[in-house]
């Protein structure tokens, strides 16, 4: 039972209920992955039927989860809610053919399926996510059922359990619909693929490689950390397990180089978060924004490179100069690994990620192609004893899955539900004028409104389910000024992931300083200064989509170099140091090179005044660095 250990490590449970627990746990992983798999590759179940079943595996494996670290008399009724939601899967599965001749008309079992549905994913979601998900599912609820009492435009006539049932329950519109349907045709799929390969060792493999080639330069841990941390994450999907993994290992080399605690922290707090908006998994987001906005995956991983760059490019200019201002020693050339052999022992863990590229390169489906990818990671891991998989690992490997991806269950179940109620309500509609309204038909006022909004609603929430939300309440505003599809989600989606490294909750950073041993909110805004592209690059990219790639070919070129420059510049103003200590005057000069630049990207790009802009900032980019390689 070695490998199952830590999937549920509650010591207080009698031996025999813990085994029984988890052996519950590994049969329903089982069955969810192999469920996934065959859908991914075969594509032969219908859609609710497919949905239903995933959702009652899952949502009955979380309430497991959670009722082995209940006390007394709260695990009983978490069991009995377990073994309850289970029947809905199995129910729709048998009935469909009459479900579909009925017309849908709910039955009394359907209406108390529905039911059991309802509060097993709103528990699970209370244990997972916290209230923030669970009251926007019982006003939801609330605001169906008794929207008669709400008078003028945003009530409606009231709809009944009858009624309810049948559009979340018998149809792809409610619990069942979109979202839950993106969880299981991809979410589960890629982080049952990164869950896979990080087993194999490539985490490791990815600090080795980054050390190896950093690792030599002043300020190497740092850079390590950042290269390391971003290519951590952008398969693990979270920010907070990029940092408790990674972090673990670099965090405690910067220190010893001479990085104060709260940067040390800070720094792989940023990188951690970069593997959210790098593509090409982005957390599942990607997935999840091709589904919403109907436009091809390999658009959206495109759309999402430039910006990404930047976000690294700049954590990689703001670590180096660091090290730079404070004069900061290298490592020790004795723990640096020699590239050769890195790539020469352990290279072929990463044939699995070239592959992904490959697959999705020749036109394989997303799912298919993390299919395949599976299946060459389990061939590339047989190569070697450290790396090689036995039955019991990839049960547990499964198990491990599946409780990760769990808390986007709970999420994606509320919001189907959430985006069934609007639909049926035609509140969606109103939602979007109410912010346009308040927006005062001003661009940049509605994007400031929508800033604000997507920060609150994405506080403390995963990845996926932060967007989720966003997608349905929010960019619809946005869609609605003109702006590119991708423009407006990838505005949300950056400002929702932004809390990872913002107080109040900023999760990453605080657990980058529990490592560094700093205290958090002061780690936090070092992540911010250090993360800064995160902040502003979505006004950026909606005033120029080029960044998004939308556009000609002289446009995109133009808007890349701007961006580039303009970070550049920014970055060293808040550094406060470039192969010398800047000056008042240097630094001023480079905060000019930064607005200039991004006057160039926020006028029409290409045009006279733009072009005017951006020649001008980049001339005096190009002076102050002549400048300051003069000796002082």
């Amino acid at each position: 039972m070695t490998p199952f250990t830590d999937i549920l490590p509650c010591t207080r449970l009698p031996r025999w209920e813990r085994l029984a627990a988890t052996a519950a746990l590994g049969v329903i992983a089982v069955g969810v992955t192999v469920l996934c798999i065959w859908s991914a590759w075969f594509g032969s179940i219908t859609a609710l039927v497919l949905r239903s079943t995933f959702f009652s595996l899952m949502v009955a494996g979380g309430l497991l989860v959670v009722a082995t670290d209940r006390p007394g008399w709260m695990r009983p009724v978490l069991y009995a809610l377990a073994g309850a939601v289970l029947i809905p899967g199995p129910y729709l599965w048998v009935n469909y053919l009459a479900i579909v001749r009925s017309g849908g008309i709910a039955s009394q079992v359907d209406m108390a399926l529905f039911t059991v549905c309802t509060v097993a994913v709103l528990v699970l979601a209370r244990y997972l996510i916290g209230w923030v998900m669970v009251g926007l599912g019982v006003v939801a609820l609330a605001y169906a059922f008794f929207g008669d009492m709400i008078p003028g435009t945003y009530g409606h006539a009231g709809y009944s359990l009858s009624r309810v049932t049948s559009n979340l329950f018998l149809r792809t519109e409610g619990l069942f619909g979109l979202p839950m349907g993106v969880a299981v045709q991809y979410i589960l799929l890629f982080s049952l693929l990164g869950t896979l390969l990080l087993k194999t060792g490539l985490g490791q493999v990815f600090v080795d490689l980054a050390h190896a080639i950093t690792g030599r330069v002043q300020g190497g841990p740092a850079l390590t950390a950042v290269v390391s941390s971003t290519m951590f994450s952008s398969i693990n999907g979270s920010a907070v397990a990029g940092v408790v993994t990674t972090g673990t290992f670099t965090i405690p080399l910067m220190k010893r180089t001479g990085y104060r605690p709260k940067v040390a922290g800070a720094i792989e707090a940023a990188a951690s978060s970069a593997g959210q908006i790098m593509p090409p998994v982005m957390g599942a987001a990607a997935f999840l924004m091709a589904e919403i906005t109907q436009t091809p995956y390999a658009t959206i991983a495109a759309a999402a490179l430039i910006p990404a760059l930047l976000y690294v490019f700049a954590l990689l200019v703001g670590v180096r100069e660091e090290a730079g201002k404070f004069d900061l020693g290298r490592a020790d050339p004795a723990e640096i690994p020699a590239l050769r052999e890195v790539l020469g022992k352990r290279g072929h863990l990463l044939i699995p990620l070239v592959g992904l590229v490959v697959f999705l390169a020749v036109g394989y489906t997303p799912s298919a192609a993390a299919v395949l990818c599976l299946a060459t990671t389990l061939v590339v891991s047989i190569f070697s004893k450290r790396t090689r998989i036995g039955p019991l690992g990839l049960v547990a490997v499964a198990m491990e899955t599946v409780k990760n991806v769990l808390p986007i269950v709970a999420a994606v179940g509320i919001a189907g539900m959430l985006i069934g109620v609007l639909t049926l309500t035609g509140m969606a509609l109103k939602l979007s004028s109410l912010i346009l309204s308040a927006g005062a038909g001003s661009l940049l006022l509605t994007l400031v409104l929508t800033m604000i909004a997507s920060f609150v609603l994405g506080l403390g929430m995963p990845t996926s389910a932060a967007y989720l939300l966003l997608a349905i309440l929010i960019a619809p505003a946005l869609e609605q000024f003109g702006l590119p599809v991708i423009a407006a989600h990838m505005f949300i989606f950056y400002y929702g992931l932004l809390s990872a490294i913002t107080p109040p909750v900023a999760l990453a950073a605080y657990a980058g300083a529990s490592i560094a041993g700093a205290e958090p909110n002061e780690t936090a805004m070092e992540s911010i200064r250090l993360g800064f592209v995160k902040v502003v690059a979505p006004f950026l990219f909606v005033y120029a989509p080029e960044l998004l790639l939308i556009g000609t070919p002289t446009g995109i070129a133009l808007a890349t170099v701007a961006a580039f420059a303009g970070t550049f510049a920014a970055g060293t103003a808040l550094t406060g140091w470039m192969i010398r200590p800047l000056t008042a005057a240097h630094r001023a000069g480079f905060v000019a090179v930064a607005a200039l630049e991004t006057v160039a990207l926020v006028l029409p790009v290409g045009g006279a005044t733009s072009l005017v802009a951006q020649g001008a900032g980049l001339a005096l980019l190009g002076g102050l660095v002549v400048a300051l390689r003069r000796p002082a």
